[in-house]
């Protein structure tokens, strides 16, 4: 059976539990590796914000982010979310969010994938590996869009702890430290928002510091 390293988790939502992204084949499994340091809270930003309000989309990675554009091609645009997207064309899940959506996109940067193991991301993008890799990466989307005024009072409405069911079919726990959203994965580790409200023309995408990890087996 193949296991990542449990590290850091960010979340998503979804009213109900949708189809995966990308339609994947039997993985063979791979040597487990060691678990990874669960990253620090950053300073975060355009952080949520009460009032809703019309806003330009933050910078990523210094790449201004077209509003107009679909996830795939901002996410390309970005220099800081290169692994993201080689993974994702990998699996075949970009594939998925160049639709219509919408979508809500928990975008792991490169220094999140550089906290897994040694080899855990040559491991993973290796083709007999392809439907492991999907489900990690469909645990990074929901259906619908989700800003994170919208996330925030939905944690806030459930008591300071919301479950969340990703793409992958496995669940998320949302949760608020010092204004900032966290996100726990399936192994109990958390992550943290770091960017928020990246607005796309079939959904939004939120870059975090962690890779979410979902039971594999």
């Amino acid at each position: 059976m193949f296991r990542l390293p449990i590290v850091s988790a960010l979340a998503v939502v979804a009213a109900t539990a949708a189809p995966a992204l990308a339609q994947t084949t039997t993985a063979t499994p791979a040597p487990q590796t060691a678990p990874q340091t669960t990253p620090a809270a950053p300073g975060t930003t355009a952080a949520p914000a009460d009032a809703a309000a019309a806003k330009p989309n933050p910078a990523v990675g210094g790449a201004q982010m077209a509003p107009t554009k679909p996830i795939v091609e901002n996410l390309a645009a970005a220099p800081n979310l290169a692994t993201l997207v080689n993974a994702l064309k990998t699996a075949g899940v970009d594939a998925a969010l160049a639709g219509p959506g919408p979508f809500t996109v928990f975008a792991p940067d490169n220094d999140a994938f550089g906290r897994l193991a040694p080899g855990t991301m040559d491991t993973l993008l290796k083709p007999e590996n392809k439907a492991t890799l999907a489900k990690i990466l469909n645990y990074h989307v929901v259906s619908g869009k989700l800003d994170a005024v919208t996330l925030k009072k939905q944690i806030e409405s459930a008591g300071g702890t919301l479950m969340l069911t990703t793409v992958a079919g496995q669940p998320l726990t949302a949760g608020l430290e010092n204004g900032a959203i966290t996100l726990t994965d399936a192994n109990g580790t958390k992550a943290y928002v770091t960017t928020y409200d990246v607005n796309q023309s079939n959904g939004v995408f939120h870059v975090v510091n962690g890779v979410l990890v979902p039971k594999l087996g």
